[in-house]
């Protein structure tokens, strides 16, 4: 009998490996928002964050090949890329941020983001929201939520209720940052001290909240007043994802201590980093020995730095305001007897649906995914309860794009059905 692909690889990678869609898609080829399968069917990808600027953007395959060819080794040799590259991207901050770590994903860097914290107050407590990921390193599995950690949580973390504009209205913030309060006197009653916060500022795991900026003035303070600092996870919302901003925590509007951000960063190659004040480096330099045999090596300084590029020459951070706006008008026109809530940041969009005893239509949505899927357009779902689609596509995503994404969509919801 011949070994399917799905038999093969769960053979040589071990079970309960994830795989997007009840029929996993098998692709061979990507082309800026578009990727084709081995029969030969092309997706538009409304999904994909990683490949920023575009699949196989032609001028990030150059710069990787030029470079590879080149040289390629790490940072305890001196070498200009990484450096003509921090300047770049610290260029892009405010609010004294100026200094980086390279690593190679998001969840080293949120790691170190951790120990920075640690660093810099001298306290162990950390405070995230209970519907939430920031990656898969033994300590922000701690944070993460998709599944508890074995033997239950570190008693140093806190998880407090994540913003939910549908169910949980809380127009100023109060709400969040009185639960936020609570957690940090929790932790400074059991002697660990709040280090500080870690979060993404468009919330998108949890669902992608509407909310308005200074929202999250009010937590910030109690952080700050307890002698914490505010990590900002940028990985999904930064480089131009928010539009009208190029980081989510400026459209949001709130200071951090420190941002990370991961895998937009040099469009699929494996580039992550750790941005922050220098009074804060020094603190995380003089407490911790850290290296990372590739963060910042060469080729994925060459490859980050050409994204920069690209976002900068193609108006791709101006796309996303136009882009943005057509999507969410389209959105709002949708009707459903399931559709409570759509919502719209930058290229990234949501549409929430319940049923009218109030709890999340997840087999709907999950029907739905498989049906746009089948119509050549990849999206998911997120939040607690699964019933939020989440879309999220490459940078360059266009009208023409958007059209083709909403008429499928249009005709999708009629398809489906309902079942309770």
């Amino acid at each position: 009998m011949t070994e399917t692909l799905v038999e093969r690889r769960a053979r040589l990678m071990g079970p309960n490996v994830p795989t997007f869609y009840q029929t996993p898609v098998h692709l061979v080829k990507g082309e800026g928002v578009w990727l084709w399968d081995a029969s030969g069917k092309r997706y538009l990808d409304c999904y994909n964050n990683v490949p920023h600027v575009g699949h196989c953007h032609p001028r990030v395959v150059q710069a990787i090949c030029n470079q590879a060819a080149a040289l390629n080794t790490h940072t305890r040799y001196l070498h200009d890329g990484v450096l003509d590259y921090i300047e770049r991207l610290t260029a892009t901050f405010q609010h004294g941020i100026s200094q980086v770590i390279m690593t190679c994903t998001g969840s080293e860097a949120n790691d170190i983001a951790l120990r920075m914290a640690q660093a810099a107050t001298g306290k162990t407590g950390i405070i995230a929201t209970d519907a939430t990921y920031h990656g898969n390193t033994m300590a922000v599995s701690q944070l993460s939520t998709r599944k508890p950690p074995i033997g239950g949580r570190w008693p140093n973390v806190r998880l407090v209720p994540a913003p939910d504009s549908l169910k949980r209205p809380d127009p100023d913030g109060a709400i969040f940052a009185g639960h936020v309060a609570t957690a940090i006197a929790e932790l400074e009653a059991e002697g660990y001290g709040c280090s500080g916060i870690l979060l993404c500022p468009m919330f998108a795991n949890e669902g992608l909240p509407s909310l308005p900026r200074g929202w999250l003035d009010k937590a910030v303070a109690a952080i700050r007043a307890a002698g914490g600092i505010v990590i900002a996870d940028e990985v999904q919302p930064g480089f131009g994802r928010a539009g009208s901003h190029f980081w989510g925590h400026d459209k949001l509007g709130f200071a951090p201590d420190v941002v990370v951000m991961g895998k937009p960063m040099a469009n699929g190659h494996p580039v992550g980093a750790v941005a922050t004040r220098p009074d804060v480096m020094a603190a995380f330099r003089n407490s911790f020995s850290y290296f990372n045999t590739f963060g910042g090596n060469p080729v994925s300084a060459a490859a980050a730095l050409t994204v920069l590029d690209v976002i900068r020459d193609e108006g791709l951070q101006q796309n996303a305001v136009q882009s943005s706006a057509y999507v969410a008008q389209r959105m709002a026109a949708l009707r459903h007897p399931l559709l409570r809530d759509t919502r719209a940041n930058g290229l990234f969009f949501g549409a929430e649906f319940l049923h009218e005893n109030g709890q999340p239509a997840t087999r709907f949505c999950a029907d739905l995914v498989e049906n746009m899927v089948g119509r050549g357009v990849l999206m998911n779902v997120i939040g607690v309860g699964r019933n939020i689609l989440k879309i999220r596509p490459p940078l360059p995503f266009s009208i023409e794009n958007a059209d083709f994404l909403m008429d499928n969509l249009v005709v999708a919801l009629k398809e489906v059905r309902i079942i309770e």
